[in-house]
């Protein structure tokens, strides 16, 4: 089995740090590749950040699909990109808030979001809702601890963190925390063990929701919705991400294709005219399993 987990952003120590957190709970046999684009924001803190973010996510995702990846996950809790991701995909295609939200809904009668800047709180409240998760969903407390502060040496933000999630047990009537930024990733242990209960971060909840699906041969929905993108020519700067309407050869039979050379100029057989590993900080990432950031 191999899973592809995407960064959205372009921050690579951050998609190290999830691969980590991603490698330590995966099972044997199962190949997880963690991958940025280059083209995108650094940091994804707002919604003009997440939909410059996405042309990159999407070309990540079908440069997986030649590859024969079985499942993504959207590593970051803005979701960005993820129902255009799932018509590109044959396989699951998770994002980590949808993911983390669930498993909390599971795990405690109710939660609190912990996140960075107040001014994404609207945003995780609009997640909430979108996935059935408003009832559980007590609160939505912001750090004001900017993405690219979370692993800085001598950062606050481990401390910030912790106490506001405190606040939200005491506070909310919480039971359960769910961290709202993928680079919380690394933390999630060490604030458990702290506050005494459970606290659920999605780049992990993500990755084995998608090893599930997979393992019990469940793929994404090919008519209404979650169907191919409609064929047709792009303008300008997006000319390259036009879709064809063909699905990447031999992913029916979940074989990586061959590179399409002619990928960039418009030839059919890709799901779009985009060689992602362009827009990557290392095109090695096509074929060596490593990790890079979020």
């Amino acid at each position: 089995m191999r899973i592809k987990l995407i960064n959205p952003n372009t921050t690579q120590r951050m998609t190290e740090a999830m691969g980590r957190c991603a490698r330590s709970v995966v099972s044997p046999g199962t190949e997880l590749v963690a991958v940025s684009p280059t083209m995108g924001p650094p940091s994804i803190e707002g919604y003009y950040d997440e939909a410059l973010a996405t042309p990159g996510l999407l070309a990540e995702v079908e440069a997986g699909e030649r590859e024969g990846f079985d499942g993504y996950v959207i590593a970051c809790f803005g979701d960005p990109g993820l129902y255009a991701a799932r018509e590109l995909a044959r396989g699951p295609v998770i994002g980590i808030a949808e993911a983390a939200m669930h498993a909390a809904s599971v795990l405690a009668p109710g939660f609190s979001v912990v996140t960075t800047l107040s001014r994404t709180c609207g945003m995780a409240w609009h997640l909430a809702e979108r996935y059935g998760m408003k009832r559980f969903c007590r609160n939505v407390r912001a750090t004001d601890v900017a993405v690219l502060e979370l692993d800085q040496p001598g950062s606050a933000a481990r401390r910030i963190i912790l106490d506001e999630c405190r606040r939200a047990l005491d506070e909310d009537g919480s039971d359960a925390i769910v961290l709202g930024c993928a680079g919380m990733a690394e933390l999630c242990a060490e604030i458990e063990d702290a506050l005494g209960a459970p606290v659920i971060e999605g780049v992990t909840a993500a990755v084995k929701w998608v090893e599930a699906l997979v393992a019990l041969r469940l793929a994404t929905a090919k008519r209404g919705d979650y169907a191919r993108p409609l064929a047709k020519r792009y303008d300008g700067e997006l000319a390259r991400f036009s879709p064809t309407g063909d699905a990447p050869a031999d992913a029916a039979c979940g074989q990586p294709a061959a590179p399409d050379a002619n990928a960039a100029t418009g030839a059919h057989g890709a799901l779009l005219r985009v060689n992602a590993s362009a827009l990557r900080a290392d095109p090695a990432a096509d074929i060596a399993p490593h990790i890079h950031s979020v």
